[in-house]
């Protein structure tokens, strides 16, 4: 392109000064401007594309990483999620037996205190009845207690 711009001066310097100069030289010289500059642009339109393709690659490159990252990401997410599963389904039962247990304790206290509370009251009624006794002997043997 510089040599085309050199050329180009001094045709030119020699249309001002020589009289004789013929101006198809100068077109020539334009075509072959013209030429240059089409090659630059096809030159400058390969190397867009090919920074284009390079950078589509570049892109696919990185989605297939961000692809790879999050399907780690949801894999461990799952086996955190089946974990918990577990460690909650184990609680559950565990809580589930002690409940059980707690509730067949309350069973055996609530028959403890009625067979309790039966001899309780048995008990009672022979105290009652004994004292009675004892007091129906007194009445009949016209004995007055001490007390």
């Amino acid at each position: 392109m510089e040599d085309l711009i050199s050329q180009f001066t001094f045709f030119s310097d020699q249309a001002c000064y020589d009289k004789a100069f013929d101006p198809s030289a100068i077109e020539d010289l334009m075509n072959l401007f013209e030429v240059e500059a089409y090659k630059s642009w096809a030159a400058i339109e390969l190397e867009q594309q090919n920074e284009v393709q390079q950078a589509e690659i570049e892109m696919k490159q990185a989605e297939d990483y961000l692809d790879s990252v999050m399907e780690s990401a949801m894999d461990e997410f799952r086996r955190f999620e089946e974990e918990m599963e577990r460690t909650s389904k184990k609680e559950m039962e565990e809580l589930v037996e002690t409940a059980e247990r707690a509730r067949k304790i309350g069973k055996l206290m609530d028959k403890a205190a009625s067979v309790a509370s039966k001899r309780y009251i048995e008990a009672a009624m022979n105290s009652a009845t004994a004292s009675m006794k004892s007091a129906w002997k007194g009445i009949s043997s016209n004995r007055v207690h001490p007390s």
